[in-house]
């Protein structure tokens, strides 16, 4: 199809059909069968670099709204300065990433020796692969195999503060930062690129990610091209090929790897946080790769991935812990007792993710099994209950006795983190709240800094903090916003409230579970019916089906037509609604270029016309950006009506309505004001942002259309929803939720799908993924019922 469903929507996964569903698996496939969509080189003039165009989630890429997603710590990677006095947002990300990075390193060298480079995998390993050999084919049961795993980590009956991440300094102006390659060194790659007929605009990116020694790393193994986000397997092999002639071959151990490193980066892109590794074999097998399993062994012998076996809970086997979980549960307990198999699933994921899912849960596991601060008598917090309306209430009696509290609901439920956050303060605690992005914390401001949503209440709920409580995630990790850190380098707060949970990735929870002090409280609040995060992990879908803590279900219904539409989806249904005031229109159009028309029509004319709300104060949401009715044509065709210009500043203009992608996943929303030597001016919330020239064409996109993944945690008092015929296979119900559940009054649903609509309301849920979240914290924290 011609519209690129961010940037398509089949999964890396699709090859191998899914197994049954199992803890934080979600029948998740393997990953990429090949080259479906016939591409040779991803288009990088407009995404600066974007994921693979083979990944996915629901009809959306894995990091689909960033203009610049390449995946790496690369200094272009990041976004545009902020103003001198300031660090940028993109390189307090990366600071951020860094202490990540540096702790995880820590903890894996706390856990495990090194293991020899380029050596045959010995130890734990070779077991683990030759085991779950022996359970596929039949010559040993998989609890004589797995029943007395080595203990990897043991549950502490008190729980013990880790390490705690440092703040990240801010390193002064805006155009300071991480330090790019040196100019010799680029050199030398783009010498020993043009040898290989490999694009020399690759020479940057490729000479950041493997330092000083690039040159002479690409002659060695040509394949290390592969961890350039937008290289594939075919274009790494022709340039391979080039370097070694007669050498090269599919069955170069350099080229396993580096391909089983590729496929679990795409995996990762398409939201899982490992692979099972039988898909993981099929999926290598594939793509040309003669020995699967060896190719395996060599990457987890050069530490370039890791391995997991998990016990999974079936109908008759005994529930337990997983099978490399606490020291005890190997042995005749992990069989289950005679005749009584216990299922196993062993996993191979990258280092990052997998460590960084193991950090959150230990750090999920701390808050729950921790007694919260007692900020407050237990009269002062019923009385706070009782003085809030509905589910509220619930609310607050939950979170003054748990470290952790889950919250769901629709739009209209936020009133109830507000109530939340009210009565903490009139309590004297430390409240926060936070969102993934400036979207969510801009909504949450709004209702923040109003009046109380019950005009009855009284008493400590009735007043509260104002809108500066509420901050970015980015923000409040890296020190730019929120309250700072206390000396001990924890967060300084008593309670904090996460919005928009959903949007949450594993790397952004563990950061924030790991920067909460003891006695903390955590609520993470959300919709679980919208598209899920852009990074890997599922965090507030597992926890809600982990039940490991309470969970407060809003009683809040979203108001009129529009929270009655948005409703019925959330549940599989597309039903009619009355809508007296043009609350929903429906706009049919025969093809792509008509929806195109009709959508400026709606935008420019219709719309501020007959509802009052103008063009500004209008969004319109599609599935891709490629395509005839992409973001890209709509946006082209919205600024030749709306703001018509040369477009002298690469492709920009004053006044022009953009969004500035500074790190992958992250969107900031604003307009252009001007342009010169420095680079391109942005109006963007909070300030003023300055995008250099070089990062102009990877990182800012005209905004007049949206994604719906770049949409989340916004609303707007009108949104035009554009389904041309071409995206049917990106349609979802979670897609069709979170777009349509973008408008706050009007919605205009430009229709060319026919059928698929309620077809995919009804039938299509969200993509799986396969993660380990539910099945590490089983051994840490009870059931609750």
């Amino acid at each position: 199809m011609s519209t690129e469903p961010e940037p398509a929507s089949k999964d890396t996964t699709d090859a191998v059909d899914p197994g049954p569903e199992t803890p934080g698996t979600a029948q998740a496939p393997a990953p990429d069968a090949g080259d479906a969509d016939g591409t040779a080189a991803p288009d990088t003039g407009d995404d600066g670099g974007t994921a693979a165009p083979d990944t996915g989630d629901a009809g959306e890429t894995a990091a689909p709204d960033s203009a610049s997603a390449d995946g790496t710590a690369a200094p272009d990677s990041a976004g545009a300065g902020e103003t001198a006095a300031q660090v940028s947002e993109g390189e307090a990300e990366l600071a951020a990433q860094r202490v990540e990075r540096e702790r995880i390193e820590r903890r894996k060298a706390e856990k495990q020796g090194p293991i020899d480079a380029g050596g045959k995998l010995s130890g734990t390993a070779a077991d683990l692969l030759a085991a779950v050999r022996a359970v596929e084919s039949g010559e040993k049961p998989a609890a004589a195999v797995f029943g007395t795993p080595e203990p990897a980590r043991r549950p502490a009956p008190e729980p013990v503060r880790r390490p705690r991440p440092e703040a990240a300094e801010p390193t002064g102006a805006a155009g300071a930062g991480p330090a790019g390659p040196a100019p010799r060194t680029v050199e030398s790659v783009r010498r020993v690129l043009a040898e290989g007929g490999a694009p020399e605009a690759l020479a940057p990116r490729t000479a950041a990610l493997l330092g000083e020694g690039a040159e002479d790393a690409l002659r060695a193994d040509p394949w290390q091209l592969l961890r350039v986000a937008t290289v594939r397997p075919e274009q790494a092999d022709g340039f391979a090929r080039a370097l070694l002639g007669a050498e090269c071959g599919p069955d170069d151990e350099r080229r396993g790897r580096a391909v089983t490193v590729w496929l679990l980066e795409q995996a990762a892109l398409a939201g899982h946080t490992a692979l099972e590794l039988p898909r993981l074999t099929a999926t290598l097998a594939q793509r040309g790769v003669p020995d699967p399993d060896a190719a395996v062994q060599g990457t987890l012998a050069e530490g370039e991935a890791l391995a997991f076996q998990d016990a999974l809970d079936e109908p008759g086997a005994r529930p337990g812990p997983p099978a490399d979980g606490p020291e005890g549960t190997g042995g005749e307990d992990a069989g289950g007792g005679e005749g009584e198999e216990r299922p196993v699933r062993v996993l191979i994921g990258l280092e990052r993710y997998a460590l960084a899912e193991e950090s959150l849960a230990d750090g999920l596991a701390r808050l729950v099994n921790s007694a919260p601060k007692q900020d407050g008598s237990a009269a002062d917090w019923e009385q706070a209950a009782a003085s809030a309306p509905g589910s509220a209430a619930d609310l607050i009696r939950a979170v003054a006795g748990h470290g952790l509290v889950l919250h769901t609901g629709g739009e209209a439920s936020l009133a109830e983190p507000v109530a939340l956050l009210r009565a903490a303060h009139a309590l004297g605690l430390r409240a926060w709240a936070a969102a993934p992005g400036p979207l969510g914390r801009d909504r949450f401001a709004a209702l923040l800094g109003g009046p109380p949503s019950d005009p009855d209440a009284s008493g400590p709920a009735a007043s509260g903090p104002d809108a500066s409580a509420a901050v970015t995630v980015t923000g409040l990790l890296t020190g730019t916003e929120g309250p700072g850190r206390d000396a001990d380098g924890a967060l300084d707060l008593d309670l904090l409230v996460v919005v928009d949970a959903p949007q949450l990735d594993v790397e952004a929870g563990a950061l924030l579970a790991e920067s909460l002090p003891d006695g903390a409280r955590l609520v993470l609040a959300g919709d679980p019916a919208v598209l899920w995060s852009v990074g890997p992990g599922r965090v507030f879908a597992d926890l809600l089906a982990a039940r490991v803590c309470p969970q407060i279900a809003s009683r809040r219904p979203d108001p009129g037509p529009l929270g009655e539409l948005v409703s019925g989806i959330g549940i599989g249904e597309l039903g009619q609604v009355e809508a007296p005031g043009k609350e929903i229109v429906i706009v049919p159009v025969r093809d792509a270029g008509e929806a195109v028309h009709r959508t400026v029509q709606l935008v420019a004319d219709s719309v501020p016309r007959a509802i009052g709300v103008p063009a500004e104060e209008t969004q319109v949401i599609t599935p891709g950006h490629g395509g005839a009715a992409g973001t890209r044509a709509l946006n082209a065709a919205l600024k030749e009506r709306l703001n018509p210009g040369p477009g002298r500043f690469g492709g920009f203009d004053p006044g022009d309505r953009v969004v500035h992608t500074p790190a992958p996943g992250r969107v900031l929303p604003g307009r252009v004001v001007k342009a010169d030597a420095e680079g391109l001016h942005l109006s963007c919330t909070g300030g003023t942002v300055i995008v250099p020239r070089d990062r102009v064409d990877g990182s800012v996109r005209h905004g007049w259309a949206l994604t719906a993944h770049q949409a989340l945690g916004g609303r707007w008092p009108a949104v035009v929803v554009v389904l041309p015929g071409d995206a049917v296979q990106a349609l979802s119900r979670p897609w069709i939720y979170t777009a349509f559940g973008r408008a706050a009054r009007h919605l205009s649903v430009v229709h060319g799908v026919d059928q698929a609509l309620p077809r995919a309301v009804a039938e299509i849920p969200a993509k799986p993924r396969t993660t380990r979240l539910p099945v590490l914290l089983a051994p840490q924290v009870p059931v609750t019922g």
